[in-house]
Formats: structure tokens, C-alpha cells, sequence
């Protein structure tokens, strides 16, 4: 990383780029972009939506998700006009970094997005791992409550999947599994919602109450954390690195991609935060799951669906993880191949093999080593997201395609920028103030997840 970054008109760089040739091959289709998105987006986070209204209420936890979901689309519709704007121009992007870097014109551009990115997308990584772990104890506690195993040799069963899925060569060869991903992610939201109603209409039904916190600032800090919540779920992050694997032209492609995500965003995100808070209200734990199989007290929901959700949450956990490796895997191709050697050549291979299964070693021991990533990774998405998401599309448009200073166009951008550069540097306070609140829990390699 302590190389320039590389000129966009260099063409004989991106011959040569083995990064770009293997790992973001050019071959897809519309439909396939939105498999890939989707997966990016609709992940187990959405089984947080309930505990998101706990801090906002339903008028405003309505309000937020919704003005959210529009302004993600607005911005990565305007992210893949600047993509498209650029390889009109001869200048085909196909990594975040290299696009901010040539339209702001900074090389520290390229620098602060990998960063970002990297941050990001390990951050991910450990996580789904970690909740893949969870599951695993989930179904395992069931069977055996008493059983010897830990969560940190869950995860570690985990990781030596991940090892193996991330052989898969190139973003294009996760299209299947990112259909997958994407039915997975409908049944178990499915799942929730008629556990949530089951529960809400048993014998055993939680008392309702919608109250918020008793005092203005404990109100005040819950709905920032809330609002962070719902930013980091509809984050991406990796939109380029998407676009960048469509077979051009790409002209209009990504706006169909995003297009079927939204569609499955409307159907999951609503009923999961609307059925989850109506039945728990301000009880509603941060994965509602939880809610439904309490510590203490009965099962709210039959056993068999609740642990088929769990199954499908597992499932989908491992193409997540995937997803939010592939720029990582990316920047060590580019670094450690050979571009004009096969892709499975001797030569590829072997390096292939070795680093991708070290970065999956690395993401297993941290989550493993801190079973407390959440809040962590609270304070990542809010300060990672909301440049990536919210802020530097916005940025890009209006200095790619300068709309007059006049326009609605123009100032709609400014007001974004603005307004969710508050709501991100409010988000990572809120988000500190949780990690602080919750240091006394925190135990490395411990066998609990803290809340």
C-alpha cells in the first residue's frame, strides 16, 4: 500500500492487473449485480430492526428506515452514474478507491478509502464468523446443554469452512451462491415474522409497552445509536468492486441490480422491524431471536422453526462473510499472482490457497479472541459507513457531472453530506458511549457474546 495508486488512463497497468483479471473478472450479468447486493445488504443485521424502534419509537423508527432506504438507493444510483460517466470517458473504474482518487484528484483519496474499505470489510468478516459461531452453539446447547464445547471451537469449525469457500476464484463465481444467499435471507425473515406473531397471540404473550428511555439524554443517545443501527444495515461499501463485475457496457445495469435488492429490501426489512417491535416493544432484544427464545421463561415459537431459522442465518452468514472478502482478496491477487498464468495455474494457485486461508485464520481468531466485536464494530460502521455511503457518492456526482450551483440536484447532495456527517460523528459517540458501558463485560475468548 505504500505504492501510488495507479493512473486510470494507464491501460497497460490494467492488462497486467491480476487483481482486476481474477478476482473482479468482467463477465456478469444485471440480475447477477443484484445477487451480489442484495447479499451485501439483506444480511442477519435486519434481526436487529426491532431493537432499532426500541430506541426511536414507531413514527420516527418508520420515518428513519424509510428516509434511509431512499437515500442509500439515491446514492448508489448516483455512484453507478459516476461509474458509468467514467467508462464512457475511457476511464473504466472498477475499485472504490481508483475512482475517488482520480475524480477528487488526491492520492490520499486512495489511501483513506482502502483503509476505510479494509476496515470495513474485515470487520465483516469477523463478524459473520463469530455469528456463524453462535449458531452453531445455538443448535449444539439445544441438543446437549450441558455439552463441553465453547463458542471459540465453534468458530474455529467455522473458519475451516470459510477456508475452503474462499477458494472460489472470483466475485463472478459467487453469483450462485449469492442466489442462494438471497432465498436464505427471505425464509428466515419469513420465519421471524410468523414466530413474532405466534408469540404475539400464545398464552404466553410478553407484555406490550412502546415507551422510550425515562430521561431526555438516555433518549436522545438511544435514538443516535438506533439511527447508526439502521445506517450500518443498509451499508455496502463495495458498490465499484460490484459494478466492476458486470460485462460492459454497463450502462443502466446497476440501476436494475439495485432495483431487485430494494425489492427484497421493502419485504424483509418492514415486516422483520414491524413484527418484531409490535409483539416485544422496548423489550425487543438486539437480535430478536433472543427475544423469541428467552433465557428464562418458554419458547415463544415452535422449536423446529426457530432452529430452522437459526440453520438459514448460518447459511447465509458464510456468503456474507464471503462478499466483504473479496477486496481483500483483490489486493493480495494484485499483489501475489501472476497475470499471465492461468487462473488455477501452479503458479496462481498455491499463493491462492495460502493467503486467503491466512486471512480467514486471522478474522477466526478475532473473533474468536473478542466475542465483544459488536460494539467494536458499532463504532467501525458508523464512522466507516457513513463517508462511503452517505457522504463521498454525493461528493463524486456533483464534481463529476457539476450540476449548477442552483440546482435541486446540487443542494439535495449538500444537505445529505451534511446531515449525515452529523448523524455519523453523533452515531460514533453514541457508539463509544456503549463500549464504554459495556467494558465490564468484555472478556477475551469468553463463551458469551456480549449484547
Amino acid at each position: 500500500m505504500s505504492e501510488a495508486p495507479p493512473s486510470p488512463e494507464n491501460e497497460s497497468f490494467r492488462q497486467g492487473d491480476a487483481g482486476a483479471t481474477f478476482v473482479l473478472e468482467s463477465k456478469g450479468e444485471w440480475y447477477h449485480a443484484g445477487f451480489h447486493l442484495t447479499t451485501a445488504i439483506v444480511g442477519p443485521t435486519i434481526l436487529t430492526l426491532p431493537y432499532a424502534f426500541r430506541g426511536l419509537g414507531w413514527g420516527l423508527g418508520f420515518f428513519c428506515l424509510t428516509v434511509m432506504g431512499v437515500v442509500t438507493f439515491y446514492s448508489y444510483y448516483l455512484m453507478s452514474l459516476v461509474l458509468e460517466h467514467c467508462e464512457k470517458a475511457g476511464r473504466r473504474h472498477i475499485r472504490f478507491r481508483e475512482l475517488a482518487s482520480d475524480v477528487l484528484g488526491s492520492g490520499w483519496m486512495y489511501y483513506f478509502v482502502i483503509f476505510i474499505q479494509t476496515a470495513i470489510n474485515t470487520g465483516i468478516s469477523i463478524g459473520a464468523i463469530l455469528l456463524a459461531g453462535q449458531c452453531l452453539q445455538i443448535m449444539y446447547s439445544a441438543v446437549s446443554p450441558d455439552g463441553p464445547l465453547r463458542l471459540w471451537q465453534f468458530i474455529a469449525m467455522v473458519t475451516m469452512v470459510m477456508m475452503v469457500l474462499s477458494q472460489l476464484p472470483s466475485f463472478h463465481s459467487l453469483r450462485h451462491v449469492n442466489l442462494a444467499s438471497l432465498f436464505l435471507s427471505l425464509a428466515y425473515t419469513f420465519i421471524v415474522v410468523f414466530a413474532c406473531i405466534h408469540a404475539g397471540v400464545s398464552k404466553n404473550a410478553p407484555q406490550r409497552d412502546y415507551s422510550l428511555e425515562s430521561s431526555k439524554f438516555s433518549v436522545v443517545m438511544s435514538a443516535f445509536t438506533s439511527i447508526s443501527i439502521i445506517a450500518a444495515i443498509f451499508g455496502n461499501g463495495i458498490v465499484p468492486e460490484i459494478q466492476a463485475t458486470l460485462a460492459p457496457p454497463v450502462t443502466g445495469k446497476m440501476l436494475k441490480g439495485l432495483m431487485m435488492c430494494y425489492s427484497v429490501i421493502l419485504v424483509t426489512f418492514y415486516s422483520a422491524a414491524v413484527s418484531g417491535y409490535y409483539v416485544f416493544g422496548n423489550k425487543a432484544s438486539s437480535n430478536i431471536l433472543k427475544s423469541l427464545m428467552p433465557d428464562e421463561g418458554p419458547v415463544l415459537a415452535p422449536t423446529w422453526l426457530l432452529g430452522l431459522g437459526v440453520v438459514f442465518v448460518l447459511l447465509q452468514l458464510f456468503a456474507i462473510g464471503l462478499v466483504y472478502s473479496q477486496v481483500a482478496y483483490e489486493i493480495m491477487e494484485t499483489k501475489s499472482a501472476d497475470v499471465n498464468q492461468g487462473m488455477f495455474s501452479k503458479r496462481n494457485l498455491i499463493p491462492r490457497m495460502i493467503l486467503r486461508s491466512l486471512y480467514m485464520i486471522f478474522c477466526g481468531f478475532f473473533a474468536a479472541m473478542l466475542p465483544f466485536f459488536g460494539d467494536i464494530n458499532g463504532v467501525v460502521g458508523a464512522l466507516g459507513f457513513i463517508p462511503l455511503d452517505f457522504i463521498l457518492p454525493m461528493l463524486l456526482y456533483n464534481m463529476t457531472y457539476k450540476p449548477s450551483r442552483s440546482s435541486f440536484t446540487y443542494w439535495i447532495n449538500i444537505i445529505i453530506m451534511v446531515v449525515f456527517t452529523g448523524v455519523g460523528l453523533l452515531g460514533s459517540f453514541s457508539s463509544v458511549r456503549k463500549l464504554v458501558l459495556d467494558a465490564s463485560k468484555f472478556k477475551l475468548f469468553s463463551d458469551d457474546v456480549v449484547d
